[in-house]
């Protein structure tokens, strides 16, 4: 079997822009042809099909996405400090257009015109392993006594998963950046006390 002659995290992440510009159910094999530069047939070929394509891009982001992670929390002089950095990168991707202001699970979830197992369990996993690095953050936070124990680091997690959530899900109603930052000082002043 001959290898694929792409960049496969180039075309993923560019079907990752076309699925969140058009929505999953409305993103054509011409747009993803477009998007990536494959021929429908070397989307076929590569990924068994435009699910699979799916599937490939989900993994890609969330390889994206825990990189990004790892690179905003580390290098600081607190485990906090890095879970501020973390959150004001989140209000300045809420403060973009286009494809960066959206969760593309999210939105994944919330396209998909009925349920489907495989993808949603893609989609859980890589919750998971999001829930997973602020759980083992807030445990390091702990440790560093930069927080106490009132809350447990998974309450902590669930806290500031949840209000990550709200806060990509607000920017689509258009508040200003001040809003926005606001409202992620409130969910990290929250999260630590």
């Amino acid at each position: 079997m001959r290898n694929p002659e792409f960049n496969k995290e180039q075309v993923l992440r560019a079907a990752i822009k076309a699925f969140v510009c058009k929505g999953y159910n409305k993103t054509s094999m011409q747009d993803l042809k477009q998007a990536t530069g494959l021929h429908p047939g070397s989307i076929y070929c590569a990924f068994g099909n435009k699910q699979g394509l799916l599937i490939a891009a989900l993994e890609q982001y969330n390889q994206d996405s825990s990189a990004k992670f790892i690179q905003l929390v580390s290098g600081h002089n607190s485990v906090l400090a890095g879970l501020k950095k973390y959150i004001e990168n989140t209000v300045s991707e809420c403060s973009l257009d286009g494809a960066e202001k959206a969760c593309f699970s999210q939105q994944v979830l919330s396209d998909l015109s009925h349920p489907d197992p495989i993808v949603e369990e893609v989609i859980a996993t890589n919750v998971e392993q999001w829930k997973n690095g602020f759980t083992n953050l807030f445990e390091q936070a702990l440790d560093a006594n930069e927080i106490d124990n009132s809350r447990t680091p998974l309450q902590r997690t669930q806290s500031v998963v949840m209000g990550i959530y709200g806060l990509r899900t607000y920017a689509h109603s258009h508040p200003s950046s001040d809003v926005l930052k606001e409202l992620a000082q409130q969910l990290f002043e929250d999260v630590c006390r």
